[in-house]
């Protein structure tokens, strides 16, 4: 990489003075084109308004919306004049969306039509500004807050450039500070996984409030000069297969499960439906991936060099095949602490099974390793770490050693030759079917709250979120157990607990059933539940998540 940054403004300065001309981003189907030089304009304008407004250096600024070329503009606006953006997920309930706007302290918001009813009144009072992030045009703007006070800065590279919410299902949320140094450091990260230039395309189908396709997916490709293009409509079948058909992109991000539906789904089914294929397979297996490689690589648009997968880990099968088509994907590891990555693979060091060798400038090691398994938490420590958990000092003094490290929370092996595997987490966190990391714990406080709820315990249970409730005594009368009477109030109860739990959380979080505990729940020494006493033995990946309206783009056929 010729130019090496320190901040988001240095990024910006950067990138729109080399590649001013070019274009930096667009919707599929056109109407919001900038050039690298329009889009820093923009940027400074929203820069000025914001001042206006009395938001200065260090103010907190939210996002909630859908990709978009102008929630690129809103975040570099927000953070190349040194005031702190606080991106959230389209998915998020109105309850996560009040919760994250309240413990941020925000003073200001971009965000779409589609989006705005999940503020309510009290908070759209409380906020400076609203801004309509398609059109970049006030949907509240008082006059007792055009104090023209407001001062923006250039930005060090230590400043909290974001805080992301990986959590924010009750009041206890936990957001992650990201400095610009963090972002920068994933900037160069990038670069030596994998080189991307000028001529690149990427098509961007992952929410941008992710770090994975905040850091990979935008400030990467911005930081040398390649176009991002999104989809604008609902992403179906048609529209997608057109989108591929027309941008042809160089490069996409992806998690596991949106590839494996593509073999799964529909290649090895059609292999094993068509007697030449299955013939081809048994005696010429080069001859089959070779025409089935070429047919996929025409389907994403002829010219993808990089598609990277990261999020959770990619089935084995699956791998093994894309390998075998020589289909350019990539493997990553990484957490939002670390914004995200940790480990890579690009396409020609990929090995199966494994998310990599530990990336640029990044140290990584394993503590508490089983002499018989080789395995242990796997600990990070470089300037992609975090500075910490916002309002937070507790929590943020548990994830770090004493000697600097942080600990990611996963197990995990080391080979030979560097390379990690990452085997599951440790502690309670669940693992969705797109890499979100599920706290049951929050699910709970929720479940806790209701009216005569004594506990509960959230558990992965072939693939789907399941709430154990004990009620308060008095609240079942279990000597009627098995009577209509004693059946109907019990599923009286689980209705109520299950409705009331998911009109509070988001999409991925929302449980499928619910199941009443007569006998209290086995607890340690210090009155904790013993989860792993509850906890199906098969932890798949929840399988209904906020990504998986994704998977029916992908309908490929050969």
């Amino acid at each position: 990489m010729r130019h090496r940054f320190s901040t988001l403004a240095d990024v910006l300065e950067y990138s729109a003075s080399v590649n001013r001309n070019r274009m930096v981003s667009d919707y599929v189907d056109g109407g919001c084109r900038y050039t690298y030089a329009q889009f820093k304009d923009k940027c400074d304008q929203l820069s000025g308004i914001l001042s206006t407004f009395g938001i200065s250096a260090d103010d907190k600024i939210a996002i909630l919306s859908e990709n978009m070329p102008n929630w690129a503009v809103a975040f570099f606006a927000i953070t190349a004049s040194g005031r702190i953006a606080v991106p959230m997920l389209p998915e998020l309930s109105p309850n996560e969306v009040e919760n994250i706007l309240s413990h941020s302290d925000a003073k200001a918001i971009f965000v779409s039509r589609k989006q705005l009813p999940k503020i309510n009144r009290e908070t759209l009072n409380h906020l400076h500004l609203v801004i309509d992030i398609s059109t970049l045009e006030f949907i509240k703007a008082e006059d007792d807050r055009y104090t023209c006070d407001g001062r923006g800065k250039l930005p060090e590279p230590m400043d909290i450039a974001a805080i992301i919410y990986t959590s924010g299902t009750t009041g206890n949320a936990k957001g992650v500070m990201l400095s610009h140094r963090n972002f920068c450091a994933n900037i160069l990260e990038a670069w030596h996984a994998h080189k991307v230039y000028r001529k690149d395309v990427f098509l961007s189908i992952l929410p941008l409030a992710h770090t994975y396709e905040m850091s990979i997916g935008m400030l990467y490709p911005f930081s040398t000069g390649a176009s991002v293009y999104y989809i604008q409509k609902p992403p179906t079948p048609t529209i997608l297969a057109d989108a591929l058909k027309r941008i042809r992109p160089t490069t996409m991000l992806s998690v596991p499960l949106i590839i494996e539906k593509v073999i799964r789904g529909k290649i090895f089914p059609t292999i094993a439906s068509s007697k030449y294929l299955r013939y081809l397979k048994k005696h010429f297996p080069r001859i089959l991936y070779f025409l089935v490689g070429k047919k996929v690589k025409q389907q994403f648009g002829g010219r993808m060099r990089f598609f990277g997968i990261g999020g959770s880990k990619l089935d084995v099968e699956v791998e093994k095949f894309l390998a075998n088509i020589k289909f350019p994907y990539a493997i990553g590891y990484g957490l939002t602490e670390t914004a995200p990555l940790i480990c890579d693979a690009g396409p020609k060091r990929t090995h199966i099974g494994t998310t990599g060798t530990a990336s640029f400038d990044v140290q990584v090691r394993l503590a508490d390793v089983n002499p018989e398994t080789g395995q242990g938490e796997l600990q990070v420590k470089g300037p992609n770490v975090m500075l910490g958990y916002y309002k937070d000092y507790a929590r943020t003094r548990a994830v770090f050693t004493e000697d600097g490290w942080m600990r990611t929370g996963d197990i995990a092996s080391v080979d030979k030759k560097g390379r990690y595997c990452i085997h599951g987490r440790s502690g309670s966190v669940i693992i969705g079917a797109s890499g979100e990391n599920i706290y049951p714990e929050e699910i709970e406080s929720v479940i806790n709250n209701i009216t005569d709820v004594n506990e509960s315990l959230v558990i992965s249970r072939s693939g789907q979120l399941v709430a154990l409730v004990q009620f308060n005594e008095g609240a079942v009368d279990w000597n009627l157990e098995g009577q209509e009477k004693f059946l109907e109030n019990i599923e009286k109860r689980k209705k109520e607990v299950m409705e009331f739990v998911n009109s509070k959380v988001s999409h991925f979080l929302k449980i499928k059933d619910v199941e009443v505990m007569k006998e209290p729940f086995s607890k340690t020494a210090t009155h904790k539940i013993r989860r792993f006493l509850y906890q199906d033995k098969q932890n798949d990946a929840i399988g209904d998540c906020p990504l998986l309206h994704l998977l029916d783009k992908y309908n490929l056929e050969i």
